[in-house]
């Protein structure tokens, strides 16, 4: 599983950002004493007695925003609940419970994750009495804290942490009965999506026609393949924002950005008949920012195959999708199935590289011998210093780089210790989610920095400053 979630959650103006800042201990979220400042969510990695999670603060719930973006607050929030581990449903002690915390309350009243009701601005044990009444929201006992004060702050780590799922040492082992893999079939209208799920299917699941827009909704179809089970998600075909005239457009494309959300690996459906369009590229932005392992399919080659070479589509495609540049490729005919298991097959490969754990001296031989061939740059007069590294979570595979100085680390810097990472520890197709922190003073690990005159396996790695190509990488499916 990938790194938990906590997810803060309240009426405008209780203190949800304040409460972000005082358990990260650094000013992350803006805080001002007037509803609306925060719209957009706000993520925080956080360690508390060697457990991860992120911290996620999010707008106010009922507010009017004065700029309209009411609805954009609203996504944001539902995003978050959508994506919690635990909820943090934050309240005022001392204004008491109001109608719009029972609001709230209703709001996550059937959720299947832990709801935590924290009593923010609690600056006396005075208050704690008076806040006996949070108890009408049906979430049992609750935290009664103060950021302003620094009242129970270990006491709120230590709720969170009893509520956080278990650990899991390793992802490849699956609740029974739950399919192997969950794949969502995106791209525009009229692609092939739907003419996919069918022939996976063995059935006419759903309708295919030439009208485009066919499919409306997002239609989970399980099915079997070499005695596995397998989800495909068939979803409808996203338009251009200008050219959402219905509600059900709108509701259509949100409906299949949440199939994304849900699912192990992402088929990015272009059809070979047509040029990579806008709609495409924010797709596959859109797929990137979620950080789910993709393969760009390209449908319908029977109709091109012979007056178009594969390399020049692959070419095409890493030119058009630079973010996406480690994605397979895939060329196949949905109608005829021609293809069609190779393509699910390697959507397996990258599935299980989402859930690939390195141990840590392991990556921490690979970062030696990558920066000490190509050390960070000066900043501000300074070499940064990485002292180590971890991985915290699956899917995405997530790093955690602790260094001298964070900032320190420019984004091209961090590419190159990213391509290091994944030409060489099993990630060579699937995103990887980083961050850098700034080690304590009480923190005196410093294993980057202490070679071991035996170990040549890293060095036998990193080749070309981690540019390396990948044998075991199969770039593009092919017709065969």
């Amino acid at each position: 599983m990938g790194v938990p979630r906590v997810v803060i959650v309240g009426r405008p103006n209780v203190g949800k950002s304040s409460l972000l800042n005082w358990l990260a201990g650094l000013r992350i979220a803006i805080v001002e004493d007037q509803p609306g400042v925060t719209r957009d969510r706000v993520d925080y990695l956080m360690e508390y007695e060697g457990r991860f999670f992120e911290l996620v603060d999010t707008g106010g719930i009922g507010i009017e925003d004065v700029d309209r973006l009411t609805q954009h607050i609203e996504d944001q929030i539902q995003l978050a609940i959508d994506s919690a581990s635990v909820i943090l449903l934050v309240v005022d002690a001392r204004e008491g419970l109001v109608p719009l915390d029972e609001e709230v309350g209703r709001r996550l009243r059937n959720l299947d994750v832990p709801v935590l009701c924290v009593a923010n601005k609690a600056d006396d044990p005075k208050f704690d009495q008076q806040a006996s009444e949070f108890y009408r929201l049906g979430r049992g006992n609750f935290v009664p804290v103060s950021s302003k004060q620094n009242r129970n702050r270990s006491v709120l780590l230590n709720s969170i942490l009893e509520r956080l799922p278990p650990e899991e040492l390793d992802g490849s082992t699956d609740p029974e009965g739950e399919p192997e893999m969950k794949v969502a079939i995106v791209g525009r209208r009229n692609v092939g999506k739907s003419t996919l799920v069918n022939t996976l299917a063995k059935t006419q699941r759903m309708i295919v026609s030439e009208i485009p827009g066919t499919t409306r909704d997002s239609v989970d179809v399980r099915f079997e393949l070499d005695g596995k089970s397998f989800v495909a998600i068939d979803t409808p075909g996203i338009r251009r924002p200008q050219s959402r005239g219905a509600p059900i457009d709108f509701y259509g494309t949100h409906r299949a950005q949440r199939s994304i959300r849900r699912a192990d690996v992402v088929f990015l459906f272009l059809d070979a008949t047509q040029r990579i369009s806008k709609v495409d590229k924010q797709l596959c932005d859109y797929i990137s920012q979620q950080y789910k392992p993709c393969i760009l399919v390209v449908n319908k080659w029977d109709l091109v195959v012979k007056s178009m070479p594969t390399d020049k589509w692959v070419r095409y495609l890493h030119d058009t999708f630079r973010t996406m540049r480690y994605a397979p490729i895939a060329f196949i005919t949905g109608e005829t199935g021609k293809n069609v298991k190779a393509l699910l097959n390697h959507g397996q490969m990258l599935f299980k590289q989402s859930l690939t754990r390195v141990p840590t001296g392991q990556l921490n031989r690979l970062l030696r011998e990558a920066i000490t061939r190509v050390p960070p740059p000066i900043h501000q007069n300074r070499r940064p210093k990485i002292y180590y590294g971890t991985q915290v979570g699956v899917q995405p595979p997530t790093l955690v780089l602790f260094c001298s100085d964070p900032k320190g680390i420019d984004p091209t810097y961090q590419r190159y210790l990213l391509g290091a990472v994944r030409n060489h520890l099993h990630f060579e197709e699937v995103p990887i989610k980083l961050y850098l922190r700034k080690r304590q003073q009480t923190d005196q690990r410093d294993e980057i920095a202490v070679a071991d005159p035996g170990d040549t396996t890293a060095s036998a790695a990193i080749v070309n400053g981690g540019a390396a190509p990948k044998e075991a990488r199969s770039e593009e499916i092919e017709s065969t």
